[in-house]
């Protein structure tokens, strides 16, 4: 009986330290991107979404389930993610996936939502979102780098992103 508490207690903590894991590679997408609608507001500045260019961003929180929070850019979003109270809440973020669709405010396509955690940013390029200088988002650093190129601006991953990148 003894052997089988002891599996049983190291099975527990096998699952309990898994659970807690902050690899990405475990972190599952746990919602999906809700579409774009012409009536949309940003959350944080109040402005019209589809009237701007650049990538859009959606946050999702911890305690509002399934009710997203949707931004005119990623500066924006990322304005609103960096503040300590709303990171720690922050359960999903997605962006646009910008090498799969034009920069225009009349080409905005859901279906190019990527996880921000797992993106490659541009910031400081040429190009501009809702508010002005916005940061240009992509699924794979090469994309990114190209981007880079040709508008000019830095690369970075979602980690080394602060409120410093942000202008």
């Amino acid at each position: 009986m003894s052997h089988f508490i002891k599996a049983a207690l190291i099975l527990c903590l096998l699952l309990t330290a898994s659970a807690c894991s902050d690899n990405a590679a475990q972190q599952a997408v746990i919602h999906k991107a809700v579409a774009m609608e012409s009536g949309d507001e940003c959350h944080l500045c109040g402005m019209l979404i589809t009237h701007f260019d650049g990538p859009k961003g959606e946050i999702f929180r911890k305690e509002q389930g399934g009710k997203v929070f949707k931004f005119c850019s990623t500066r924006d979003m990322f304005s609103y993610y960096l503040d300590p109270e709303n990171t720690r809440n922050v359960s999903q973020i997605l962006v646009h996936d910008m090498s799969k669709m034009p920069w225009g405010s009349d080409s905005i396509d859901d279906k190019y939502f990527i996880d921000a955690k797992q993106a490659w940013f541009v910031t400081g390029s040429e190009k501009t979102g809702a508010m002005g200088k916005t940061l240009a988002s992509f699924s794979l650093q090469t994309d990114a780098q190209a981007f880079a190129k040709e508008f000019g601006g830095k690369v970075l991953s979602f980690k080394d992103i602060n409120q410093d990148s942000l202008w």
